[in-house]
């Protein structure tokens, strides 16, 4: 079992989709991992982190990261709008994408593809920039067959 979309963008694990998905995030400012959707309280919690460098800190500086934390899950209305973000927020496992709203997609990921690593990330990746260019070329492919891009 894993994704597959059309038009040959993407084939592999849903675990790997996700974890392609953050690293793009990154590169547009957006910590998905905190975002409406994929936020879950107390489980793989970004802050848990602070509790190894405050493991018993003081209450004051403990009340203002448990302040901090109210704020989770990040609206996505709280980022200028892009049209990556209908890509960050797509479900992993099925729906589409217009084929009207793919190339602004594939614009918006060629012009981060030359800060992309270009390197092995393993599992169901491989190479990220080239892992990011075969789908940049399927949401052309889906643009100009004017077909959306679908995930089954």
């Amino acid at each position: 079992m894993g994704l597959d979309t059309t038009h040959g963008a993407w084939h592999g694990a849903y675990s790997a989709f996700m974890r392609w998905r953050i690293e793009i995030a990154k590169h547009f400012g957006i910590p998905l991992e905190l975002m409406e959707g994929f936020y879950v309280k107390g489980q793989n919690d970004p802050l848990q982190l602070l509790n190894y460098k405050y493991p018993k800190g003081d209450e004051l500086e403990m009340s203002a990261i448990r302040r901090i934390e109210t704020n989770f899950p990040l609206l996505w209305d709280a980022f200028k709008v892009n049209p990556i973000h209908e890509l960050l927020y797509h479900s992993d496992c099925d729906g589409l994408i217009k084929w009207k709203k793919c190339k602004p997609i594939a614009d918006e990921l060629t012009k981060i593809l030359s800060e992309l690593p270009d390197e092995d990330f393993g599992g169901h990746i491989g190479n990220f920039k080239e892992k990011t260019q075969t789908f940049i070329d399927g949401l052309i492919l889906a643009y100009n067959s004017k077909e959306n891009l679908e995930f089954h």
